[in-house]
């Protein structure tokens, strides 16, 4: 092999190296987006962080000043928090109508239901949740949660039952996040 050939030999190699951490860094580079989540009262009460992953969402909730206990929490179609209710939040993220709620429930396609969360003691709490439900901008044929009226993040006082209709018994609104 001459000194040229073995030259262009660690020039080409190199540049596969470089290509390789290039396209490395560009997947590990996911869309995220953040929130600052309101209490009732319009304090802030915490963040949340939605990451877009290839076969869904993961979220990041951090918060304070809930009730010590589960609350549920779901992903509601427009991405408005007004106090002190947040019923500008809309319905839950869905894509079909009748909207049927419930991960335990068979005929379910409500996209904005998420698991149960907890709150301690203290009424704080940092969890990760996932969903496969939803897309930050609709890959995969999931929901968009980034669509035109944007989406919020709405914990509530009570836990979701998961079957009953419309909204598991999770009853009052008392956090949200806003996102566009």
């Amino acid at each position: 092999m001459t000194l040229w050939t073995r030259l262009i030999s660690i020039i080409f190699v190199c540049g596969i190296a470089i290509m390789v951490q290039v396209s490395i860094a560009t997947a590990a580079a996911a869309e995220k987006i953040s929130g600052e989540l309101l209490g009732a009262d319009g304090a802030p009460w915490g963040t949340v962080q939605i990451t877009d992953a290839p076969g869904g969402v993961l979220l990041r909730i951090e918060a304070t000043g809930l009730t010590p206990g589960w609350h549920g929490v779901h992903f509601h179609e427009k991405g408005d928090c007004k106090v002190p209710k947040f019923t500008s939040a809309g319905s839950h993220v869905h894509t079909m109508t009748p909207v049927v709620h419930g991960l335990l429930n068979g005929n379910a396609n409500d996209a904005g239901d998420l698991p149960n969360i907890y709150a301690g003691l203290d009424g704080s709490l940092t969890v990760e949740l996932y969903s496969t439900l939803v897309s930050l901008r609709g890959r995969g044929g999931r929901p968009p949660l980034l669509g035109a009226n944007g989406v919020a993040l709405v914990i509530h006082d009570r836990p979701d039952d998961y079957k009953t209709q419309p909204i598991g018994g999770a009853g009052d609104r008392v956090a949200c996040a806003a996102f566009h």
